[in-house]
């Protein structure tokens, strides 16, 4: 930002009331334009760095403290400011060189050992990092040089050992250490937010936001200039920045936080809700945790951006540990696995560093899966099989500590058989999708009976022997009696349920001859849907079109194309609400099974059917034009035509070839 001009002689009091003010990008400009006039100012370097601090533009203030301690060296503070700006920037090595001397000054040595200490930790040296801490209590307790009579010195070390404490995976001790440097230091959003990461990392997510809660309704009380939740609620506000006011506030962590939890309560909604809540910045003003959490919660929607995003992560430093794992996996999901191998292999460095042995080798074996399935299922089921063993034991553990009485034992006993299980499951699924691919679904039932010891009460084990006894075409009831449970658990919220899932029971029940069951199901569904229109007329909902649909389908397989393809037609209206890119997937198969089975002359449909199929794609012309037909991937190189790439277009094609297929003219 652009500073006015300023009056002879005063531009000492400009800077300090702009200072004052906290407008610190105004001061940066100002007090450039006087280091060009004279760039050994020993103030003019001094508040410039200060000022950049503030904006946390680390880097920049690291090069003006350098300058000053070059100019100054017998001026210890300008070292310890230039060490910590290089430790903000993430010169963890340079901030080491350079807080290194002050070891040897009494005034400071506390606050070097502090600084080292941090430097340790952000680098993952932990066992350096506690060395230094323990010192740094050790001289406080010995009454040492550099020792400060100050409560808030000792309560400053106990939140050191509090983090370090946390790291190693004793939350509830970090927790405490917190907990006793806020009652000495009284309340602090940062020791707060420190708290509620140690609740989030022990699973109690409803105590980690309680702090959260409490983070932000003071950051909103205290601070309404900074516009929490004004982005959720649609108004266009402006930046705030990245100032050390919003840093101490704890509000960007926080609501990050308050994300996560979300997100690991599966509730996509309100984790985005939290993203935007949170102060507004511009893009480029993200910090690197923002940025990742953006690209992951999104991903469905944005999935293009999110890769773009994760992928500009990976070439800073630092970046969240997080990212590089969550790169792979995504990658792995959108099946683009060359991505993901030229990934593994130009961060060797960080496979290592970043990746569990348990997380690298199921990456492994799901990018070998493209070209040696069955090597990868080999890898697979080694990697079962070390988990297989491991819930035995965790079993047996489960049952003795019950036997004593233990419950705190018996507390982690469970919570590591569900992280176990919880591993387990996706390699169990990779397994079973290998034999999927090749539609080969007796041995994928086999592959699931197996493991029914571990996961017979797993939600996602339960949903994919449905689907795979479905698919064999002759065990629709063992079908149904996995799809019911899933069902009639969310019977009064029934449109929480996938819509394949209820397609899939519908038409289980109407092969085996429950059709009253089946009509029961698509009623509560049609008036789940009616209520939600009523409560929200701008949503649409596809859970009856898309059963519908697949009943349709299920018709047309069968040969019966006057009553599919009259089903498919019906289920699609009212067209504006109903036509989307997979319902029009669903329908225009069933066309094109229809036209080649017409073209070949295997079937003949009445006139007033044809004419039933003509009037429908007309309407799909009207109401798809701006409904892509396909979702295109990602990352694709050479996109489609987007005038081709309509619903209104494939609709015209279709009504063609009607035309051309049974004579008509238009």
């Amino acid at each position: 930002m652009e500073a006015a001009p300023v009056p002879d002689g005063q531009h000492t009091a400009v800077v300090y009331g702009l200072i004052g003010g906290g407008r610190y990008a105004e001061a940066v400009s100002l007090l450039s334009r006087g280091l060009q006039k004279s760039s050994r100012s020993r103030g003019c370097l001094s508040l410039l760095g200060y000022c950049h601090y503030q904006l946390q533009e680390f880097a920049a203030a690291a090069e003006c403290y350098e300058q000053l301690s070059a100019l100054h060296p017998q001026l210890a503070p300008y070292r310890l400011c230039h060490a910590q700006a290089l430790y903000k920037a993430g010169s963890f090595a340079e901030a080491l060189r350079a807080v290194s001397p002050l070891l040897d000054v009494p005034a400071f040595q506390r606050r070097a050992l502090r600084l080292q200490a941090a430097v340790h930790y952000a680098q993952g040296d932990l066992l350096a990092a506690q060395s230094l801490v323990e010192e740094e209590l050790a001289a406080t307790a010995d009454g040492g040089p550099g020792t400060a009579e100050e409560p808030s010195e000792r309560a400053d070390a106990e939140v050191n050992l509090g983090c370090l404490l946390y790291r190693q995976g004793r939350h509830e001790e970090a927790s405490g250490k917190f907990g006793s440097a806020m009652q000495v230091l009284g309340y602090c959003p940062e020791l707060s937010y420190n708290m509620a990461l140690c609740s989030y990392a022990a699973k109690q997510y409803p105590a980690a936001l309680k702090y959260i809660s409490d983070i932000i309704k003071r950051g909103i009380h205290q601070h309404p200039e900074l516009s929490v939740g004004m982005t959720t609620e649609g108004i266009d506000v402006r930046s705030v920045g990245n100032t050390l006011l919003l840093h101490r506030t704890a509000l960007v962590e926080a609501f990050n936080l308050k994300a996560a939890i979300e997100y690991q309560l599966r509730n996509l909604r309100a984790a985005q809700e939290a993203l935007t809540d949170m102060p507004p910045r511009a893009e480029e003003e993200l910090d690197p945790v923002t940025l990742h959490n953006q690209a992951l919660m999104n991903m469905d929607s944005q999935p293009t951006e999110g890769f773009g995003k994760l992928q500009f992560l990976l070439l800073q430093n630092p970046c969240p540990p997080e990212t590089f794992g969550n790169l792979l996996l995504l990658y792995c999901k959108h099946q683009y696995y060359d991505l993901a191998a030229d990934v593994l292999a130009e961060n060797t460095h960080l496979t290592y560093k970043l990746l569990t042995p348990y997380l690298y080798n199921f990456l492994d074996a799901v990018i070998t899966c493209q070209t040696a399935p069955e090597e990868a299922f080999h890898k697979l089921d080694d990697l079962a099989g070390t988990m297989t063993e491991q819930m035995r034991k965790l079993t047996k553990q489960v049952q003795e500590t019950r036997q004593n009485w233990n419950d705190e034992a018996l507390k982690k006993a469970v919570n590591e058989y569900d992280e176990t299980l919880d591993k387990y499951v996706p390699v169990l699924m990779a397994q079973a999708k290998i034999y999927w691919d090749m539609k080969n679904y007796t041995m994928v039932e086999k592959i699931f009976r197996k493991s029914v010891e571990f996961c017979k009460e797993h939600e996602v084990w339960k949903l994919n022997v449905a689907h795979v006894l479905f698919m064999q075409e002759n065990k629709y009831k063992e079908a149904i009696s996995f799809y019911e449970p899933i069902v009639k658990k969310h019977y009064d919220n029934i449109l929480n349920v996938s819509a394949i899932v209820l397609a899939n029971l519908c038409v289980s029940y109407i092969l085996t001859s429950q059709n009253e069951d089946a009509e029961e199901l698509m009623s509560r569904i049609e008036k789940a849907e009616e209520q939600l229109s009523y409560d929200d007329p701008d949503k649409n909902t596809y859970h009856l079109c898309i059963v519908n649909l697949v009943i349709g389908t299920l018709y047309c397989v069968k040969g019966n194309y006057d009553f599919g393809i009259s089903r498919i037609i019906k289920s699609l209206e009212p067209y504006n609400k109903k036509l989307s890119t997979d319902t029009w997937y669903y329908a225009k198969r069933c066309f094109l099974s229809l036209l080649e089975n017409m073209s070949k002359h295997m079937i003949m449909l009445r006139d007033s059917v044809i004419q039933e199929c003509i009037q429908f794609l007309k309407q799909c012309e009207l109401h798809g034009r701006n409904i892509p037909a396909v979702i295109e991937h990602p990352l694709e190189e050479s996109r489609m035509h987007s005038g081709k790439n309509t619903v209104t277009y494939e609709a015209r094609l279709l009504r063609a070839l009607m035309y051309k297929i049974t004579g008509w003219a238009e």
